[in-house]
């Protein structure tokens, strides 16, 4: 069905975005996970972490590849050629926001599709900002991150 890219921070991965993959790469031929590189932001992991958490949370699944991108992903959709942006919803709340940009993406790239895909209950009140909180005071995200990233969330805060 094409080519599909997974944009995001990404900063850690969670066992939710590793659901979105997992039943996304069972739609698309291939899949990009693109790390975005906002030099506004202070991000826990750097880009080559947060690639390396990502391609070994994924490793199991051959059509996905990790790769980054600085500035809009649309243009990044233009340089890679692929046609649909995948989009994982937790809540409802996630909906109205995540509509304006995939309407905001057609206006800038008319040949590209948002394809949400709604997290596994069991996921859907993960976020990597919570998971960051709650590692930063010594709290269990065993549930919430694979063994790796609990791993590497563990050597940043101690």
């Amino acid at each position: 069905m094409g080519n599909a890219v997974y944009g995001g921070s990404f900063d850690p991965i969670t066992n939710g975005h590793v659901d979105i993959v997992k039943r996304a790469a069972k739609i698309f031929d291939r899949i990009v996970i693109a790390v975005l590189v906002n030099v506004k932001k202070a991000p826990l992991f750097s880009v080559e972490e947060r690639m390396q958490l990502i391609a070994q949370a994924v490793h199991d699944v051959p059509n996905v590849t990790v790769d980054f991108f600085p500035g809009l992903l649309v243009d990044y959709m233009r340089q890679r050629q692929a046609q649909v942006i995948i989009r994982g919803l937790r809540v409802v709340s996630d909906f109205e926001n995540e509509l304006q940009l995939a309407s905001m993406n057609r206006e800038l790239h008319p040949g590209v599709e948002t394809i949400f895909i709604p997290t596994h209950h069991e996921f859907s009140y993960l976020s990597s900002s919570m998971i960051k909180e709650i590692a930063s005071y010594g709290g269990n995200v065993d549930r919430f991150v694979p063994e790796h990233v609990r791993a590497a969330l563990r050597n940043k805060y101690t």
